[in-house]
């Protein structure tokens, strides 16, 4: 009870913070970075369970009456004796829970999961398996700040010198002199149907104006085979190399964007590419135009101009042309 958790990229909890302090709220905020940029000990673990036999797990460890907790919604569990929060945040449409509590009773409670996830067959999943869990069910976590305007000069003068909107970096083969080209808006990111006008907000303005105008559209790009395995034969022998692609993402900025054709016409932006062994194949999400048809094919440039940008997670490399299908769902149910 009054009390609200932010969990996500630092640049909506930076948000926040910013505004309740400029605001004169009467509000306490309590920063638990995330480890990376943490330089003592998290004050929240949080765990995530997923797979068709997760629900069940669960369900064995739980003490108590098991309650019904609906999709994206909240309830309370007891492992070992401890107090659990659960969200209904299933990343794979099969059944799944993120649990979080007081970090000190984060090792008791993985260490009751792990044994009981024992006859259940669970595996536990580093951070790279878990990258590949927001292309594969839609979600884009990253999307562009949109601080850069001199209305928000007072904001960024605020923010760390060294903080994740001064280091996000920008990758890929659109490259665009405007910040703005790489903003993104709700019906981007597949969040059109919750935009509601009944209450006040920042942004109403800018969103009313944008509703009835053109959108692009969030889905899928299965990339060919063939091309996938030209990018991979050209780190061989002498010819032409192209951007070389880590599995099972290969995305080597924070913010990565690359064009997407069909024929001459810049159509939308594709962002976030991986293998998985569920789609069996190279894929992006993307945010196309929304006359691009489900279906149809597309051309994805890969790699970036000019050889390449300075930075260290990229090598001297050309671009290269990867034909992509279009799919309105989901691949690991096509």
């Amino acid at each position: 009870e009054n009390k609200v958790s932010v969990v996500g990229r630092p640049s909506v909890p930076n948000w926040v913070e910013y505004n309740a302090i400029k605001g004169g709220y009467d509000v306490k905020v309590t920063r638990d970075e995330r480890t990376v940029a943490n330089a003592g000990r998290r004050l929240i673990y949080r765990y995530q369970i997923q797979g068709p036999n997760a629900l069940e797990l669960i369900k064995s460890v739980h003490e108590g009456e098991f309650p019904e907790i609906k999709f994206f919604n909240m309830g309370d569990l007891k492992i070992a004796g401890r107090k659990v929060r659960a969200l209904n945040h299933s990343m794979s449409r099969r059944g799944g829970l993120e649990l979080h509590g007081p970090a000190e009773d984060g090792e008791v409670v993985r260490d009751a999961i792990l044994k009981a996830g024992e006859k259940f067959g669970l595996v536990q999943g580093g951070a790279r398996s878990y990258s590949t869990v927001s292309p594969e069910s839609g979600w884009i976590p990253s999307p562009m700040p949109a601080i850069w305007t001199p209305a928000l000069k007072e904001y960024r003068e605020w923010l760390p010198a060294n903080g994740f909107e001064a280091n996000a970096s920008i990758g890929g083969s659109f490259t665009s002199s405007n910040i703005a080209d790489y903003y993104q808006t709700p019906w981007d990111l597949g969040y059109g149907r919750h935009v509601k006008f009944d209450h006040d907000f920042i942004g109403r303005d800018a969103l009313e104006k944008l509703e009835s105008q053109p959108h692009r559209r969030k889905l899928w790009l299965r990339w060919s085979k063939e091309d996938s395995l030209k990018i991979f034969a050209s780190q061989f022998g002498d010819g032409p190399r192209f951007k070389y692609m880590e599995m099972p993402n290969a995305y080597y900025a924070i913010l990565p964007f690359d064009k997407v054709l069909v024929g001459d016409k810049l159509v939308g932006l594709s962002t976030y590419t991986v293998y998985t062994v569920n789609v069996k194949g190279w894929f992006s999400l993307a945010m196309l135009d929304e006359s691009v048809a489900d279906g149809s094919e597309v051309t994805l440039v890969w790699g970036e101009e000019n050889g390449g940008s300075p930075r260290p997670t990229v090598e001297r490399h050309v671009q290269t042309d990867v034909r992509c299908t279009v799919s309105y769902n989901r691949l690991n149910e096509a």
